[in-house]
């Protein structure tokens, strides 16, 4: 993910359903320099397989990895890196952008400047012109170190890189390329998310002291593995049923019979079986806070918020300037002020702010025809504070509780588990 890594090691109990028996903690990234990134999160995969108690690891039969949507690298056939990565709110590929937006429209979801198709333009001159070089988000390059063989990913992620789960690849795409490109584009094979991709290199898995060979299955974004944990033992999969995951970022996932995207309001929808599932992803979340405050201080300072009374503060939470949604403006910049003297003050403040765009989000996909939100579940690090929760209810006018499976990694281990089955079909 955006800032660590987790793993979850489920057993079946049933064609319908998985029971947890394992756990891992999170791994923390920290601020890795872009040329430091691939190497760390091969190094955080190891270790948490590692971590795995001897004799479930010997018992593992499927894996299937979620990885942050939007963030990209090259690599060759082998998954050795060629670029840097480029983190899902990179927005260096502006002309990228405008190159996009002039053949697919202005309101198409990957006609902004952070999607994996810009990045994917803004790296392509780096890259050699012949065959056995791909472009891999974050979840397909893991995977890729498992399997031996890049050139794979899933309809969630490959989306941000133009994929159009409803008809492939399309046309407009091959007027983005340089004609010498055209032989050998270096775009994955896409899969259903759970679809078998291949099995681990034997040498491996026995290196990591895995079962011989297990499956290696497509993988999903981070907020869609949250959505998918969350719906384990709530049933979220009726049109209405919306999952928040407030973790380092705010991102919205909503299933909704209608199909709805816009690219200047960073709204996208994902394949979802019968139904789609759409949402947006803000650069407002858990990573402004950690500006602020420790883990110590935002339970302390919660405490003493009282979340029936406003703070009389209008603030816009963002690390730094850029958003991608409810509305996509590269150029929106934070406001964090004034700031009151009290901690607890600037924190409810802040909570509320957050507040606010999460409600903003679930309203834009509503007013451009996604399905209206009936309930929503909480997922990631904010979804166990009762007075951000409290917050969030009053803003959203709307019934709020934290999932039981708050773990995006218990949502890939469902895929892993589960296959494409996991998806109301």
């Amino acid at each position: 993910g955006t800032s660590g890594a987790r793993l979850c090691v489920l057993a079946a109990g049933n064609q319908s359903d998985a029971s947890q028996i394992d756990s891992m903690e999170q791994v923390a990234f920290g601020a890795l320099a872009e040329h430091e990134r691939t190497a760390a999160w091969q190094a955080a995969l190891v270790e948490l397989i590692e971590r795995i108690a001897p004799k479930t690891r010997a018992r593992v039969t499927a894996l299937a990895l979620d990885g942050t949507s939007g963030t990209l690298l090259a690599c060759d056939a082998a998954a050795r890196p060629l670029t840097p990565a480029l983190m899902y709110d990179d927005a260096r590929a502006q002309d990228q952008a405008a190159r996009i937006s002039a053949v697919a429209g202005a309101d198409h979801p990957v006609a902004t400047p952070t999607s994996a198709l810009a990045k994917a333009l803004w790296l392509l001159p780096q890259l050699p012109a012949a065959p056995g070089v791909f472009f891999a988000h974050q979840a397909d390059w893991l995977a890729a170190l498992l399997t031996g063989q890049a050139g794979h990913s899933d309809r969630h992620n490959a989306l941000k890189l133009g994929f159009d789960p409803a008809g492939g690849w399309p046309k407009w795409m091959a007027s983005l390329m340089p004609p010498e490109r055209l032989p050998h584009t270096p775009l994955p094979r896409v899969h259903l998310p759970g679809e078998n991709i291949g099995r681990a290199v034997s040498s491996l898995a026995k290196k990591l002291g895995l079962s011989a060979a297990p499956l290696v299955r497509a993988g999903t974004t981070d907020s869609i593995a949250a959505f998918l944990a969350a719906g384990a033992s709530a049933g979220a999969q009726a049109p209405g049923e919306a999952v928040s995951s407030l973790g380092s970022t705010l991102a919205l996932k909503l299933v909704s019979r209608a199909r709805v995207d816009d690219a200047r309001f960073g709204v996208y929808s994902h394949w979802f079986g019968r139904f789609w599932l759409a949402g947006g992803a803000s650069n407002a979340g858990g990573a402004v806070l950690r500006q602020f405050f420790t883990d110590e201080e935002l339970l302390r300072w919660s405490a003493q918020i009282d979340p029936s009374q406003a703070s009389g503060l209008d603030y816009y939470p963002l690390p730094r300037v850029g958003e991608r949604f409810p509305e996509a403006d590269p150029s929106k910049a934070p406001v964090l002020t004034p700031r009151p003297v009290e901690p607890a003050h600037f924190l409810h403040g802040l909570l509320e702010g957050l507040a606010r765009i999460e409600a903003a989000g679930y309203r834009r996909l509503a007013a451009l025809g996604a399905t209206p939100a009936i309930q929503v579940q909480s997922t990631g690090g904010g979804a166990g504070n009762s007075v951000y929760t409290a917050l969030r209810s009053r803003a959203l006018q709307l019934p709020v509780r934290a999932a039981d499976q708050p773990a995006a990694a218990y949502g890939a281990a469902r895929l892993a588990c589960l296959g494409s089955a996991v998806f109301p079909l």
